[in-house]
């Protein structure tokens, strides 16, 4: 059986094209641009492209190198003929286009295309003329001097994307870097290239140039900007710094230009993840665009790339630190997330987080660095919660607490010793706060012996053992301390209650031993507390230690359970009860 060739449906590749490659019609003059300016750099003379618009007409001139007539049935008739391209001298590395489906983008706006060119090798001009529905003629053509003009007329509902405004302004978004001429009705549009490779009197006007350039660009002036060079992907470019903070969640785009042609202006994935308060325009070289030219192709130059610009970063990040710690200090306010991210697997930023971030103690803010030498033997809490219930409580008794609950803190934490074996800063178990107490004298405790034993009955079924002790803040009636071992034992209780029959089954299997209880610890030092301890048989022991019981959980941020709650309504009630029957109260 004879081969057969596959049949284009050209209708369904313009349709695919707008549908499904490209983003937006509006890309058509880009492509147009594209390959006047690779015609222009197969010539080899520099040049000029012009734009002529009017009556939903428009026109793209160019001198460069022009096409032949056996060309322009290779490369205008036939759909994806990369090889042909490539012996016709068409694919050289320093060419925009990589795919040859730059002309077809025009049947995005227009129905019909019409190419009149004249090849610098010689040959008379010829006209191709190209229409949607699948068919294309060639014929003679007009034209004295090598180069090519490109002729679309708007297809119904797409007059607007050919007006003249709307041309200038592609035409400055895609073009305005081009290292050739660029001209839209006249006026120019080209300038003297990427405004980071300018020339200027001193760095403070470079400086200034620039922020304007971003402020024109972001609209926001920079916290600092920062050259970027990574030859390997003929990289160059600056990045901006943020001037606010921003989500690290937040999808950090960037405008990318491939030979000084605009990619596209929302490019993701340049920078690291972490790299979250910058901003970068680029021109590189070597990067890949994918088909449709609109993001970069993910290979390992891009991942290579990525890696250098993060250096790029770093170094910047470094070199403040030693020259500018202010400046460093005003950027760890605004963007110390993105410096912790990277703390986690890089020295050098664990070294800036460590000697200039400040964290939440016990004494006041300060750094990681400070905080060590003022209490060699400190304590760190995992969250926010624990330290907010127990840094007045450890500051009182001399223990330096840090608080390590915001997002990346334990970890660096945890991994300071990778820069010095010798430093020591380990988690609290809030249990040990009570070897730091005061003990009472012996009569003292023989005397409330009885209390506690009814006090001990009040919350026995709560889990909680009772214990009396003389600590700072004399405010502070009461504190409940539970150990990670005995916090894990309640976890447990609590998700078993929780579960259905079969989990409960599993999780029921899990019985941790040796677990200590947590404890309410009255503290004898306040005068409520003092006045509970000397309760007599007849006065309201168990609601007013249940009482304490609960206050001490709510100042804690402890989670309340069922039983917690019951007992806190319980012991209001049975106070409010006593109160109204004592002989005491007013008649």
């Amino acid at each position: 059986m004879a081969e057969q060739a596959f049949q284009v449906d050209l209708r369904g590749v313009v349709d695919l094209l707008s549908r499904h490659l490209y983003a937006s019609p509006r890309v058509y003059l880009r492509e147009l641009l594209q390959n006047a300016v690779d015609a222009i750099t197969a010539r080899g003379d520099g040049g000029r492209v012009e734009i002529e618009t009017g009556g939903g007409t428009l026109r793209v001139h160019d001198d460069g190198v022009g096409l032949t007539e056996d060309e322009v049935h290779t490369l205008l008739a036939t759909i994806g003929r990369s090889s042909k391209r490539d012996e016709l001298g068409f694919a050289r590395h320093d060419f925009l286009g990589q795919f040859g489906i730059g002309l077809l983008s025009a049947f995005l706006v227009a129905d019909e295309i019409e190419v009149v060119t004249r090849s610098a090798r010689g040959g008379d001009a010829v006209t191709w003329t190209g229409r949607s529905e699948g068919s294309y003629q060639v014929e003679p053509g007009k034209r004295d001097e090598p180069g090519t003009t490109v002729t679309l007329r708007a297809r119904p509902g797409a007059q607007e994307l050919l007006a003249p405004e709307v041309v200038a302004e592609l035409a400055r978004t895609y073009g305005s870097l081009l290292p050739v001429e660029l001209v839209v009705d006249g006026v120019p549009i080209t300038g003297d290239g990427p405004p980071w490779q300018a020339s200027h009197r001193d760095p403070a006007g470079r400086r200034r140039a620039l922020e304007q350039y971003c402020e024109e660009l972001y609209g926001f002036t920079p916290f600092d900007v920062v050259d970027l060079d990574v030859p390997e992907a003929g990289l160059t470019g600056v990045a901006f710094i943020l001037p606010a903070p921003v989500s690290p969640t937040a999808r950090a785009s960037h405008r990318v230009y491939l030979k000084r042609m605009l990619l596209a202006e929302s490019v993701e994935g340049l920078l690291p993840e972490w790299a979250f308060f910058a901003r970068c325009v680029v021109d590189a070289g070597e990067l890949r665009p994918t088909a449709s030219r609109e993001a970069l192709y993910e290979d390992e130059l891009l991942d290579s790339t990525r890696q250098a610009l993060g250096d790029v970063l770093r170094q910047w990040l470094v070199k403040l630190a030693e020259t500018d710690p202010a400046s460093l200090r005003a950027f760890l306010r605004l963007h110390q997330l993105g410096v912790k991210a990277m703390a986690l697997h890089d020295d050098d930023m664990l070294r800036i987080v460590d000697r200039w971030l400040e964290y939440e103690t016990s004494a006041g803010p300060m750094t990681l660095h400070e905080f060590r030498r003022r209490h060699p033997d400190g304590r760190f809490t995992a969250s926010v919660d624990e330290f907010r219930r127990l840094s007045a409580v450890a500051g009182a008794q001399g223990v330096g607490l840090v608080n390590g609950g915001y997002v990346h803190d334990t970890e660096i934490i945890e991994r300071l010793p990778d820069l010095d074996p010798d430093i020591r800063l380990a988690r609290l178990d809030a249990a040990e706060l009570t070897t730091t107490f005061g003990v009472l004298d012996p009569a003292a405790e023989l005397a409330l012996r009885p209390f506690l034993a009814a006090a001990q009955r009040a919350v026995e079924r709560l889990g909680c053992e009772v214990v009396v002790r003389d600590f700072d803040p004399a405010s502070l009636p009461a504190l409940y301390l539970t150990s990670r071992d005995a916090q894990f034992r309640e976890e447990l209780t609590r998700a078993r209650e929780e579960a259905d029959e079969l989990w409960a089954d599993v999780l029921g299997a899990v019985n941790p031993t040796g677990v200590e209880r947590p404890q309410l610890v009255l503290n004898y030092r306040n005068p409520l507390a003092r006045r509970i301890t000397s309760l007599g048989d007849g006065g309201p022991v168990e609601p007013a230690v249940q009482a304490l019981y609960g206050q001490a959980l709510l100042l804690g941020h402890h989670p309340l359970r069922p039983a917690d709650t019951a007992v806190l309504n319980r012991s209001f009630i049975g106070l409010l009860e006593w109160a109204v029957h004592s002989p005491e109260a007013p008649k």
